[in-house]
């Protein structure tokens, strides 16, 4: 793989919109990432991934830079989604807060420190709620200085999992009182979550929700570091899954696939492969004779990310999006 003088100063943001049945607005926020308002090109950036989900109304942009460019990237394309994402119009099926509604920030390599992505996050946090009025953020991970209370607790606590959201509740950490046109943005750094989507040939959401509730982290016997929902999805239930990184070194299994793992700060992490999502996934749907129709990785492993960002920047492909089938690797 081709070397990247940057590539010792790398960072991932997997920025969540609330908007994916208009591809071209989607796009025109991730050029933002890559282009100042002269049209003119920023160094060390690249947008490697745009996942759209139209029935969830919801896009995943991958972006990546060093840790010095990271943040006027990041800034300037949430500027632009909130300029052309109204959430009073929105319609999807999966929870939201806002029309940016999550900036997540991670290192991708030892080199940077979770805590210098929580600096940029935080950052990220004001910087947006000063160039769009009306905007407001709350901190999760690393960001939430001292308390560091995880994205679910956050979201919990923020009331994102009730079917109707009243944002007069929402206290923000940054920013004026969430007004229904932005929402409230999630801001937040942490070693690198993945996403792991494993759809079930069903519409009983109560399956899925069992199904949920026994991989689940905080469940005796559950998968370390998944989170996870169930939603009603093109037919279907699909069982979606935050897989956290955890500290440690992978377990000592002697069948099934290896977790991949890494280093950050000179600590090993590990997550669960997807291979072990998919499998737990579909013995317990095939106890109630249901099958899986497929597994989706939203964006990358850690891995995969960080050999991609280094070949992106490397070779200076801003829009790695649109030429990565294109690229031999």
């Amino acid at each position: 793989m081709a070397s990247c003088s940057l590539g010792s100063r790398l960072v991932a943001c997997l920025l969540n919109v609330s908007e994916a049945r208009r591809k071209d607005l989607v796009e025109t926020v991730a050029k933002a990432a890559l282009y100042n308002t002269e049209g003119v090109r920023r160094e060390g950036t690249a947008v490697l991934n745009i996942f759209n989900d139209h029935d969830y109304n919801r896009s995943v942009i991958t972006i990546v830079a060093s840790i010095d460019s990271i943040r006027e990237a990041v800034l300037s394309a949430c500027e632009k989604a909130c300029g052309l994402i109204d959430m009073r119009a929105h319609k999807g099926v999966h929870p939201c807060m806002g029309a940016v509604d999550l900036i997540p920030i991670y290192p991708l390599g030892e080199e940077v420190g979770v805590e210098d992505c929580a600096k940029e996050a935080r950052a990220v946090a004001r910087g947006l709620t000063e160039r769009v009025q009306g905007t407001s953020a709350f901190l999760f991970g690393w960001a939430d200085s001292p308390l560091q209370r995880g994205l679910a607790q956050r979201r919990k606590e923020m009331g994102w999992f009730k079917k109707t959201l009243d944002l007069q509740q929402i206290r923000p950490d940054v920013g004026t009182q969430p007004q229904k046109q932005f929402g409230v943005t999630g801001v937040g750094a942490s070693p690198y979550v993945m996403n792991c989507n494993v759809t079930i040939d069903t519409q009983d959401i109560n399956m899925g929700r069992t199904i949920a509730t026994a991989i689940r982290e905080s469940t005796p016997g559950g998968l370390p570091g998944v989170q996870v929902l169930a939603l009603p999805h093109e037919g279907a239930v699909e069982i979606a899954c935050n897989v956290e990184s955890v500290k440690g070194s992978p377990p000592d299994h002697s069948a099934g696939e290896p977790w991949p793992s890494f280093t950050i700060g000179g600590q090993p992490y590990c997550h669960v492969p997807a291979s072990l999502i998919t499998t737990r996934v579909s013995e317990l749907a095939g106890r109630d004779g249901v099958r899986t129709k497929g597994t989706a990785l939203v964006g990358f492993t850690p891995r995969e990310c960080r050999g991609l960002a280094e070949l992106a920047l490397s070779r200076g492909i801003a829009e790695f999006w649109k030429e990565r089938r294109r690229i031999r690797m």
